[in-house]
C-alpha cells in the first residue's frame, strides 16, 4: 500500500501546523503518513493532503489552509474565534481522532462531548494565537506577560535566528514540537475522558437530587470530593448556592459558595459575613453550629469536623 503524504509549509514552524500533522497522523487514513515541508505548490500538489500552506480551503480537495484573502471559518457550536490550521483538521478529523484514541465507536455521544470540550480548552486557544486575536481589547495593558504557553514552548523549539541550520535540522525540531503539542493534546484528551466526563456526571446526579438534600433546592451535596467547578456551570438563579463535599485530606466537610462563573471569585452567595473570618469555638458560639473549623475571611468556603455540621452552616446561610 502507497504511503500517504502529509504537505505543509517550511522554514519556521508554529503551534497550529504542528498539532495539525499530529491530529493527522492519529487518524487511521493517515496515520503512517510520511511529511513534505515546503512551499513548492508544484510539490504540494503530489501530497494527499496540505496544511497551512497554499492559500487554499477545500475540504473535499485535502487543502486546509487559512492564510488567504477572505477566509473567515469557525469551528461554530457558539466559537467564533477563526479557525488556523490546527482548528480547520480538528473541526473536520477531531471526532475521529478522539473515537481512536479512546476506542469509542464514532457515534458515541460522549465522542462529541469531548470534541467540544477540547476546542473550548485547549484548541481555540491555539487558533486566536495564531491568527492574532487577543484575549482582551488592545487598549487594555496586561498585568504580565505569559510565555509558557503551548505555542509559546512550540515556537521556542525554532532555531534561534543567529544559528544558521539546514533544511534537516529545521525538519527534525519540527517533528519534535510536533510530538510536544500532540502529547499535550492527548494528555488533555484523557484528562476530560477518564476525570471531567466522570465527574460530570455526578454534578448532574447532585443537581438532580438537590431538592432531597434541602426543599430549597440551592445545596448539592457530593459523597466524595470531585473537580465540580469544572463540570458544569452551576450560577444560574435555578441552581445551588452551596457546595458540600468531604476535604480531600484532613477528613473534615467543606461547605463552598458557587461562583458565578468558573473562572470568578465572586460568589454567587458568600457565607454570612458576621461569621467570616472566624474559627473553630468562636466560629460554633457566633453560628450555633457545633464541630466548625473555619470560615474564610472572603465568606467563599467554610469547614466543618462532620458532613452534618456542614449541612447545617448551608441551610443557615441559605436563609
Amino acid at each position: 500500500m502507497e504511503t500517504k503524504i502529509i504537505g505543509t509549509h517550511n522554514g519556521t514552524f508554529h503551534c497550529d501546523e504542528a498539532l495539525a500533522v499530529f491530529l493527522l497522523r492519529h487518524t487511521p487514513a493517515y496515520r503512517k503518513a510520511g511529511l513534505k515541508r515546503t512551499r513548492d505548490l508544484a510539490i504540494l500538489d503530489t501530497c494527499d493532503i496540505v496544511v497551512d500552506v497554499g492559500a487554499v480551503y477545500d475540504a473535499e480537495k485535502r487543502r486546509f489552509d487559512h492564510h488567504q484573502r477572505g477566509f473567515q471559518e469557525v469551528f461554530g457550536h457558539g466559537f467564533e474565534t477563526k479557525l488556523s490550521s490546527a482548528g480547520l483538521i480538528y473541526k473536520h478529523f477531531g471526532k475521529e481522532v478522539i473515537a481512536s484514541e479512546l476506542e469509542l465507536d464514532f457515534e458515541d455521544p460522549n465522542v462529541i462531548v469531548l470534541w467540544l470540550k477540547l476546542y473550548k480548552e485547549f484548541m481555540e486557544a491555539i487558533d486566536a494565537i495564531d491568527n492574532g486575536i487577543s484575549q482582551y481589547p488592545s487598549e487594555q495593558h496586561p498585568r504580565y506577560r505569559n510565555r509558557t504557553d503551548l505555542s509559546s514552548r512550540v515556537g521556542w523549539l525554532n532555531p534561534p535566528w543567529n544559528r544558521p541550520a539546514n533544511a534537516e535540522t529545521v525538519d527534525s525540531l519540527f517533528s519534535k514540537a510536533s510530538q510536544l503539542a500532540g502529547e499535550e493534546f492527548l494528555g488533555r484528551l484523557r484528562y476530560y475522558a477518564n476525570a471531567w466526563l466522570p465527574a460530570r456526571g455526578l454534578v448532574g446526579a447532585g443537581l438532580a437530587t438537590r431538592h432531597g438534600i434541602d426543599p430549597s433546592g440551592r445545596i448539592i451535596l457530593f459523597e466524595q470530593f470531585i473537580p465540580w467547578k469544572r463540570s458544569r456551570t452551576l450560577a444560574s438563579d435555578a441552581l445551588p448556592w452551596y457546595i458540600i463535599y468531604p476535604d480531600e485530606f484532613g477528613g473534615n466537610w467543606r461547605v463552598q459558595a458557587v461562583p458565578v462563573a468558573s473562572e470568578s471569585f465572586e460568589s454567587r452567595k458568600a457565607l454570612p459575613e458576621k461569621w467570616r473570618g472566624l474559627r473553630d469555638d468562636e466560629l460554633s458560639r457566633v453560628c450555633g453550629v457545633e464541630g466548625c473549623i473555619f470560615v474564610h475571611a472572603s465568606g467563599f468556603i467554610g469547614g466543618n469536623k462532620t458532613k452534618e455540621g456542614a449541612l447545617k452552616l448551608a441551610r443557615l446561610a441559605v436563609l
